[in-house]
Parts: C-alpha cells; sequence; structure tokens
C-alpha cells in the first residue's frame, strides 16, 4: 500500500518546496524545484566549490505519516547519472539532523526507486550523528532532496512523486 506524500503533476505541487543551499553558509550554489509541463517537477540548479560551499537541496513539510507500517519511501525519477539524496528531518526546524539515505539512477531513464526506512542514515551537516534517535516514520515532518559530495556543476533531477510505502499505509 501506498500513501502519496507528493505528486507533482500540476504547477501548484512545487509551491511548498523551499532551496536551501549552501549559500547559508556563504556558498554560491543554487537550486529550485520548478514544474515542467511535461507533467513533472525537475529539481534542478548548479553546486560550485566557492566559499567552501558544495551542495544544494530543497524540502518541504509533510503531513504525519501512520505509526509503524512505513517500510520505505518510493520515488519516482529520471536521472543525470548524478548521486541524489533523499532527507528526512523529524523536525520542521530550519537546522539540526537528516536522516539521509542516496542513490544514483541512470541518466534519462525513469526509475522507481524503493529506499528503506532502515537505510536512512543521520547526519548533521554531512557529518554522521551516532546518537540521534532512531527514525520512525509518524515522526517525519519534512521530505528533502540533495546533491552533494563534491559534485560540482549543474544537476537534474525528473521527479514524478515520492509515496510512503508499507503494509499499513493508505491508498490515497
Amino acid at each position: 500500500m501506498l500513501k502519496t506524500l507528493f505528486v507533482f503533476d500540476r504547477s501548484e505541487a512545487v509551491s511548498a518546496w523551499s532551496a536551501i543551499d549552501d549559500r547559508v553558509m556563504g556558498g554560491v550554489s543554487r537550486s529550485a524545484l520548478r514544474f515542467d509541463p511535461a507533467g513533472h517537477a525537475v529539481f534542478c540548479g548548479q553546486v560550485a566549490p566557492d566559499n567552501n560551499g558544495g551542495f544544494a537541496s530543497v524540502r518541504a513539510s509533510v503531513t504525519p505519516l501512520p505509526a509503524g507500517d512505513i517500510d520505505a519511501i518510493e520515488l519516482v525519477v529520471r536521472g543525470d547519472g548524478r548521486r541524489y539524496k533523499l532527507n528526512l528531518r523529524i523536525d520542521r526546524g530550519f537546522d539540526g539532523v537528516n536522516y539521509q539515505a542516496g542513490w544514483v539512477t541512470p541518466a534519462g531513464i525513469w526509475t522507481r526507486l524503493a529506499l528503506p526506512l532502515a537505510d536512512f542514515r543521520p547526519t548533521w551537516r554531512g557529518r554522521a550523528v551516532a546518537d540521534a534517535p532512531a527514525l520512525r516514520s509518524a515522526c517525519i515532518e519534512q521530505v528533502g532532496l540533495m546533491i552533494a559530495d563534491g559534485q560540482f556543476g549543474g544537476f537534474e533531477l525528473a521527479i514524478q512523486g515520492i509515496w510512503a510505502a508499507g503494509r499499513g499505509a493508505a491508498q490515497l
């Protein structure tokens, strides 16, 4: 069963998403989540190492998920051959622990991914956090996309939607 978090089939679907790039610490990278009239969103921009930068991200708040029965987060994406991360946050704050899982998609091919919640690792500003609370689906408050790890230059990740998947998630 799937619970829809985001489906990017109309322009209003991207309005809740905000860019949070390395500019918050003096960098010059830029990103956005924009609507493509073909019926999906595009996470795109430029990542630059200038001024100790090196990441670009977007995020949005979500309504609470069901407790316990969510096993994974699913996405349908078309990548550019780069490595991306899905960030999950257990608060609505600006800064703090991100639970991250990464993937690489083949360039130009639509792919359905299932990222098990057990694979998300807690990080803070790119560093592992050993004593972070366990990630539980009922605590997820924000979802985000990120590109980092020395992948400088232009990037483009098309995305059709994001869903919570599990045994007890209600079909919406």
